[in-house]
């Protein structure tokens, strides 16, 4: 017989395909309503952090330095009030074999996929993460499809993206290039269900636990070159496994007073899934039409459960612009002899800015960097936004509107700090994991597990709930 591929059969099927994708039966973690069992999904990868290093230095993944960026510190000194201007560390995750830190995401996929027999690996990713799984599907001999949204209807794509495309094709992988839009997912559905494929999901447990080894490192690191934990620790936010990952890592290593903020580009008021909107932002990832989403409803995701949960582990939410991040970018480049891509760059801008605020002894460990490329580089993302009718200026970063002009800012002392509004962030998320299971009532392991992953208190939970017209039981 015939199976039935329309869009409305693929989706209903998506339990049963991703059960055999990743070889995780995601209903034995859950309650019957709202709280489910995160951390017995988690621990149940079945490595230990000591097996994930194991695993990662068999294929060239993690140890990379921890270096200081003495000359932009020094800068930020010079733009600060006196005593301010925190040390501003950078982990170089560039080092990595495809040049990110998605490759210790991949590690474990591509190596649980060996384990379990799989013949390949697939992810659904138009970022750094289809090279890292490329590069690990060709270490550990599996065949490689990388499905990517990387055109609008008119078949442009951003230089970001396609230069994505070319890094997949050179490390041997198959790519499937789709325009923006809802068929995205059902794409990948099909592709899974089709090959047989493993599903190396940016958001299943294995991928989160393979960022473990990173935050462990920092640690591991701080302690060795300055005698102490870092104060913070800065991670781009886009869908929540690096800053996820990264915070247990830590945990993992007893740095339990180490504050953990996100950082993602203003674009508000762009809508990702918009075919007028795709080519008139000049960030595909690390920026807020992923960070805040994926904050407030992890469960969106191409899994039943998603394991980057960041409100669980992030004490605060910083914003930068544009214009501010190309500006960083290009001061990385000449004032530190280190020419990295954007999203590393997107927390190093809240970093630079965080660090004009805080006292000189203070240390800020900016957890990622990632390679760059001609279709990656600054020059390449400011002629496309030209292209596309942005206008290009210096002045006040303030000023910008995303869409319509990218401010670079005239000084860096114009680098400031935003924070988004943590609580409304936490009330987004309750109300998304009450739709989730469609719940009307809510039981104390509803309330005890909603505390855990907003991070918040039993009174803020049920306050919330009730504004929901939530029963409590």
């Amino acid at each position: 017989m015939t199976m039935d591929n329309s869009y409305e059969a693929v989706m209903s099927r998506n339990s049963e395909i991703m059960k055999k994708a990743t070889g995780i039966d995601y209903s034995k973690y859950e309650s019957g309503g709202i709280a489910f069992d995160y951390e017995g999904m988690m621990q149940d990868t079945g490595y230990s952090l000591e097996d994930i290093i194991k695993i990662q230095r068999e294929v060239g993944v993690g140890n990379t330095p921890l270096l200081e960026l003495k000359n932009l510190t020094s800068l930020a000194r010079k733009t600060a009030p006196k005593g301010k201007g925190a040390r501003i560390f950078v982990k170089d995750e560039q080092c990595n074999p495809s040049g990110s830190f998605k490759d210790r995401r991949a590690s474990i996929s591509a190596y649980q996929a060996k384990q379990l027999g799989f013949k390949g690996i697939a992810a659904a990713t138009s970022g750094n993460y289809g090279a890292a799984v490329a590069s690990q599907a060709a270490m550990r001999n599996l065949n490689c499809i990388i499905v990517q949204e990387c055109f609008d209807s008119k078949k442009t794509g951003q230089p970001e993206i396609l230069e994505k495309q070319r890094k997949c094709e050179s490390l041997g992988a198959e790519v499937v290039q789709l325009s923006v839009g809802p068929e995205l997912f059902y794409s990948y559905l099909r592709v899974l269900e089709e090959t047989g494929y493993f599903n190396a999901s940016l958001y299943s447990t294995y991928g989160i636990a393979g960022v473990e080894s990173l935050g462990y490192e920092i640690a591991m690191q701080c302690r060795e070159l300055l005698g102490r934990d870092p104060d913070y620790v800065i991670a781009t936010q886009a869908g929540g496994g690096n800053l996820t990952g990264t915070a247990r890592g830590l945990m993992k290593a007893g740095a339990v007073n180490t504050k953990i903020y996100g950082a993602s580009v203003d674009l508000s008021g762009l809508h990702m899934a918009s075919d007028k909107d795709f080519n008139r932002k000049s960030f595909t990832t690390g920026h807020t039409g992923f960070g805040v989403p994926y904050a407030t409803n992890p469960d969106h995701s191409d899994v039943p459960r998603s394991a980057a949960r960041t409100l669980r582990y992030m004490d605060e939410f910083l914003t930068v612009k544009q214009g501010e991040v190309f500006y960083i970018t290009e001061a990385l480049s000449v004032l530190e002899g280190m020419e990295r891509g954007p999203a590393g760059n997107t927390s190093l801008t809240a970093a630079f800015a965080l660090a004009r605020e805080l006292d000189e002894n203070a240390v800020i460990v900016v957890q990622e960097t990632e390679y760059t490329g001609a279709g990656k580089h600054p020059l390449a993302q400011l002629s496309f936004a030209r292209s596309r009718g942005i206008e290009i200026k210096f002045g006040d970063p303030e000023e910008e509107k995303p869409g319509v002009n990218i401010i670079l800012p005239q000084h860096p002392s114009f680098i400031n700090t935003r924070f988004e509004d943590m609580s409304k962030l936490r009330k987004s998320y309750i109300k998304n994991a009450v739709k989730h299971v469609n719940a009307s009532s809510a039981n104390e392991k509803d309330i005890s597990f909603l505390i855990e992953d907003t991070r918040s208190d039993r009174k803020f939970v049920i306050e919330t709930l009730r504004e929901l017209a939530v029963e409590i039981v």
